[in-house]
């Protein structure tokens, strides 16, 4: 048995790299949002913190068990950049989930979008880059023009998401510099879940014990995460950054077809044009950034 399990996982990325790198890239945007869908389902079972405590439980132990980072030999400021990037994978995850209790899907992805954005245009000076954030303004105020009421602590959660995607794309750089592979990764997870363990025993309590919240929080947990992150690792060999930026700008229109599919959330027109405008903007700024001199990163 231990024999054949080399050739098993062999097999298994041999058949990974025969898939077309945007059809990977595309799979892991559908298991990400539609594993979204499906929390959302659950909330009344399994509360917003406590499923995203589930989710990272899930990637961190898989991860673990697949990487097996070397722990030893790393200076405090290393340490120190993983537990910051640990608290933004943290608050990214929560305060997105808290915004899903809240408001539309499609909705908050979109606003959450914001932060990856921000950080493609922060610093520019060229003119052109002005007319994405320009774009991206004009699809928040038609969220705001809406005839449909939004919560407006759903609406902060998914800025607060926005801001933690920011800081989280910051930090993997930095974190990537200093910790081999994807162990940085890993130990950020290990710490989000620490992290967060305290609220989501707190809010479900004995509940996290039950066998069947256990299993769903560990379906979540490979929906969105495991899955589209091992796709992407392998998309990101094949295909140059900006290719891979301009298709995770359709995250957004991914996210409203779940909730359409699996919640029966409808968006209104004007809600459709505020998140064309920001995916414009995404993809628009993805078009016009400089290509990083290094390997791209998830």
């Amino acid at each position: 048995m231990t024999a054949d399990a080399p050739s098993t996982t062999s097999a298994r990325a041999w058949s990974l790299e025969r898939i077309p790198a945007v059809w990977l890239v595309v799979a892991g945007i559908v298991s990400v949002q539609f594993g979204a869908a499906i929390a959302k389902q659950l909330f009344p079972l399994v509360p917003p913190t406590a499923m995203v405590w589930l989710r990272l439980v899930t990637s961190a132990v898989v991860l673990w068990l697949v990487v097996r980072p070397r722990l030893r030999g790393h200076r405090r400021a290393d340490w120190a950049v993983a537990l910051l990037f640990g608290v933004s994978l943290a608050t990214m995850n929560w305060a997105i989930y808290q915004s899903f209790a809240r408001i539309p899907l499609g909705i908050a992805v979109t606003i959450e979008f914001l932060g990856p954005l921000a950080v493609a245009v922060a610093g520019s000076r060229r003119p052109r880059d002005l007319l994405w954030v320009l774009l991206a303004a004009l699809g928040v105020g038609l969220l705001g023009l809406s005839r449909t009421r939004l919560d407006p602590l759903g609406v902060l959660f998914a800025l607060l998401a926005a801001a933690g995607w920011a800081c989280y794309i910051l930090l993997s750089a930095r974190t990537g510099r200093r910790w081999p592979g994807i162990s940085g990764l890993v130990v950020a997870s290990l710490v989000g879940a620490v992290a967060l363990g305290p609220p989501a025993v707190l809010e479900a309590g004995t509940r996290l014990l039950e066998p069947r919240v256990l299993l769903l929080g560990l379906a979540v947990g490979l929906l969105s995460s495991v899955i589209p992150y091992s796709l992407e690792l392998v998309a990101l060999r094949r295909i140059p950054p900006r290719v891979f930026g301009i298709l995770m700008s359709l995250e957004p229109a991914v996210a409203a077809l779940a909730a359409m599919l699996l919640l029966a959330e409808f968006l209104s027109p004007v809600q459709w044009v505020a998140m064309a405008c920001v995916v414009l903007a995404s993809v628009g700024s993805t078009r016009t950034a400089r290509e990083p001199s290094g390997p791209a990163t998830v």
